[in-house]
């Protein structure tokens, strides 16, 4: 397991975490903690092309820089938040998630995750 998974795993034991994934800019995986029903391929793909529209979105509409984006299902949370220029974190949070939790742990890991990227 390399670093970046261990760092995923910290993440995921957190409450209401179900998975996570850190993509590449380019839509590639570079490490995933995700339930088995979830395709990392696609889990990538998707992430790297949201926060790439929502940086767009952002930016048209002078909001300043993109901190994050989450999509609220009615069976949980799809919270994508950028690390650094190089990649994206996709984090999975069920329904009953208390989310200011998990926007803290996402905000630990972000760090450490800098720091290695």
């Amino acid at each position: 397991m390399d670093k970046y998974e261990m760092l995923l795993q910290e993440l995921v034991k957190a409450s209401g975490v179900e998975g996570a994934s850190l993509v590449s800019m380019d839509g590639l995986p570079i490490a995933s903690v995700l339930p088995p029903d979830a395709e990392e391929d696609k889990v990538a793909a998707m992430s790297a092309a949201l926060l790439s529209l929502g940086e767009r979105v952002v930016e048209e509409l002078k909001k300043g820089t993109l901190e994050q984006i989450t999509i609220k299902g009615d069976q949980g949370y799809i919270i994508l938040t950028g690390i650094g220029q190089e990649a994206v974190l996709t984090t999975l949070a069920g329904a009953n998630a208390k989310l200011g939790l998990v926007y803290m742990e996402i905000k630990k890991i972000q760090e450490k995750l800098k720091e290695l990227i």
